[in-house]
């Protein structure tokens, strides 16, 4: 199964058929809102509003271990994200679609991991993006008529507020391509989840480093609303286009990851993880 985390167009814009809703409780809470299952083009797809339906939860606060859990729970093995970030070079500007390989997390108040609680996981984040996914979406790229970038850095800052001139600067600095408020936790969760993790990022913005630009909500919404068309076709090429069965090493990430042994785990925190580490044991 793939799961779509994005916005309520992408789902529109989709056409999911059979479709039914699906409530999902997981140890770490509700996800953002109940799942819409159903199928696309032949493929069985989840789609998670990764805000909420009404966009209730800003960045900071959006549930990401329950969304990925939830994901995880119902069977999905494959999540491809969308996101709106803003541009930090020149050469992208707003409308151009990105295919992040890298990410640089500025984050400070999101629980990043599955684990701790007395089970200690180290998992490889050398390749943030499934390297598998991130290449099937860019070999769909002429599905839509967008300019679409294959690779770069996604710098993630905690948000809500955009970005001070200095900081942006600071970005631009070092090399980043684009800034956005939520990948992160998400491609650390999905990897520790042992899902295959992309995204889809739209350009709303040059952020704030550009000369006489200023970033506003007004040319974020609007901007957005564009993006989420050429997200849309993209998605809609790549759904019914995918290998069934990858072989890909995201889906082993726990492999010789879990350093605490089977009997020093306790019986409260086994339950809450059991569903990531049951092939560990």
């Amino acid at each position: 199964m793939l799961g779509i985390i994005g916005g309520s167009g992408i789902y529109e814009a989709l056409g999911f058929e059979n479709s039914y809703e699906e409530r999902v409780q997981t140890p770490f809470g509700a996800p953002s809102a109940p799942l819409e299952v159903g199928d696309v083009d032949g493929t069985e797809v989840a789609f998670l509003p990764r805000h909420g339906r009404n966009h209730q939860y800003d960045p900071t606060n959006v549930p990401y271990r329950a969304n990925i859990y939830a994901l995880k729970q119902i069977g999905v093995d494959r999540v491809i994200a969308t996101n709106a970030v803003g541009s930090l070079r020149e050469d992208i500007p707003p409308r151009t679609l990105v295919i992040p390989d890298q990410l640089f997390d500025r984050t400070r108040d999101r629980p990043r991991s599955f684990f701790g609680n007395g089970i200690t996981v180290h998992v490889s984040m050398a390749d943030p993006y499934c390297p598998h996914l991130t290449g099937e979406l860019a070999d769909h790229a002429d599905a839509t008529d967008a300019e679409v970038v294959d690779g770069g850095t996604y710098v993630c800052i905690e948000g809500p507020q955009f970005s001070t001139k200095a900081e942006s600067e600071f970005y631009r600095d070092r090399g980043f391509d684009i800034i956005g408020m939520t990948t992160v936790p998400e491609a650390h969760l999905a990897r520790e989840a042992e899902l295959c993790y992309a995204t889809i990022t739209g350009i709303t913005d040059y952020d704030v480093w550009y000369e006489g630009e200023e970033v506003s909500l007004e040319t974020v919404l609007a901007n957005a609303e564009a993006n989420e068309g050429s997200m849309s076709d993209l998605l809609d090429a790549i759904v019914g286009a995918l290998d069934e069965s990858p072989d890909c090493s995201c889906q082993r990430a726990l492999d010789g990851a879990i350093n605490t042994p089977p009997e020093a785990i306790s019986r409260e925190t086994r339950e809450d993880v059991e569903l990531l580490i049951e092939d560990y044991r």
